[in-house]
């Protein structure tokens, strides 16, 4: 549909900018202008600046909290943990510029008060189901220190932009999974690269 079709462009064109040049920084005449329309026509798709960052980041958090659900429902073991966190990190890489803006803008998200509150509490129950059943301080701090080292998923568009998402994918499980102390856990089959990913040649593997 040609509505759906503006909607994409319209997305497309404001999570360039907002990742290029932030959210506060970033108008919607701007993106209106880039997309070849007027602010009043933008404005019949996305009512506002607030609408327009909720829809490039509720995909995101959407999968997220699909992807916890389904690591709760399952038991805590180190294939597990090791299954769960890969898909995170196929989520993070999926989703990686809406990521970005999550890292780089939060205050922004502020104006998007109720996502930004479903991120906390979907982040607090990774960290709990990672913690494990009966966790010590230590397993606690281990949660949420290997929780960090996903965002590798994202500060890696950055600073090193020209790995492949495989790589990427690889070398972050292998340190989340070290830093909870799951070493031993062995590596189930290659995942399939995460959807809409660039840069995956097919004869690398980690």
């Amino acid at each position: 549909m040609v509505a759906d079709d503006t909607k994409a462009r319209i997305r497309a064109v404001a999570m360039e900018l907002f990742t290029a040049q932030g959210y506060e920084q970033t108008s919607l005449r701007e993106i209106a202008d880039r997309v070849g329309m007027t602010k009043a026509s933008l404005y019949y798709h996305y009512p506002s600046k607030q609408a327009l960052l909720l829809a490039l980041v509720e995909p995101l958090v959407d999968e997220w909290r699909r992807e916890v659900d389904s690591a709760e429902r399952e038991p805590y073991n180190p294939t597990s943990v090791r299954i769960a966190l890969g898909r995170i990190i196929d989520t993070m890489i999926r989703h990686r510029d809406a990521c970005a803006i999550v890292m780089r803008d939060t205050p922004a998200l502020t104006s998007v008060k109720p996502i930004l509150q479903e991120m906390i509490h979907v982040g607090t129950r990774l960290h709990t189901w990672l913690a494990g059943p009966r966790p010590t301080e230590v397993d606690r701090i281990k949660a949420v220190a290997a929780a960090e080292v996903l965002g590798g998923a994202v500060s890696s568009v950055v600073t090193i932009a020209e790995v492949s998402p495989i790589l990427l994918r690889q070398t972050l499980l292998d340190c989340a999974m070290g830093v909870l102390g799951m070493t031993q856990a062995l590596a189930p089959p290659d995942a399939p690269p995460p959807v809409g990913s660039q840069r995956v040649p097919v004869n690398q593997r980690a």
